[in-house]
């Protein structure tokens, strides 16, 4: 399978193209290691991008994409999109009242035990009154996971505590009345 890497190829088929890439990857990135629990293997790295994986891993897309090519014999050539991406926080908005947190979940004890975030997420999403907040702890800012909940039009924040801590809140955002 011959793949041109690039800053939206998916992780998923960026591995299984290149068995041992993983290997390579965590070398480079502690944050990669996570790519050998094979739950995250079957969910979030069959949808997370090269460009997701350099926000998560705190490393910019140019050299990521950079470095996979190198490590897959591909050669150098331009890279297409922005080798960039904007600032992993920003300032916290005005819905995010942590006193208001309804649900708290560790997405990395949910992806031990085989279970994604997604889902209960969106069960919980459903149950939230006004104001009410859910709020996810990881050891990984979960890029694909944000963009899946804004492309649904739930409000999202994420805020980097630590080294390898975050901590991401939802919030169902009511509609405007004109």
């Amino acid at each position: 399978m011959s793949i041109v890497i690039t800053p939206q190829t998916k992780v998923g088929e960026l591995l299984d193209a290149f068995p041992g890439l993983d290997d390579t990857l965590a070398e480079w990135v502690p944050a990669f290691r996570k790519l050998k629990n094979p739950v995250l293997r079957r969910t979030v790295a069959k949808v997370a991008t090269l460009e997701q994986a350099a926000r998560i891993g705190g490393v910019s897309v140019r050299d990521l994409v950079l470095k996979v090519r190198e490590a897959t014999g591909q050669p150098a050539g331009p890279i297409e999109a922005a080798e960039t991406s904007g600032p992993a926080d920003s300032s916290a908005p005005p819905w995010l009242d942590p006193s208001r947190v309804r649900y708290s979940l560790d997405a990395d004890k949910m992806l031990e035990t085989g279970q994604h975030p997604a889902g209960p997420i969106r069960q919980y999403l459903a149950t939230l009154e006004e104001g009410e907040l859910i709020q996810l702890t990881s050891s990984f800012r979960p890029e694909p996971l944000i963009e899946l909940m804004t492309n649904s039009g739930v409000a999202v924040y994420c805020r980097q505590d630590g080294p390898g801590r975050y901590t991401t809140w939802f919030c169902r955002i009511p509609p405007r009345v004109m």
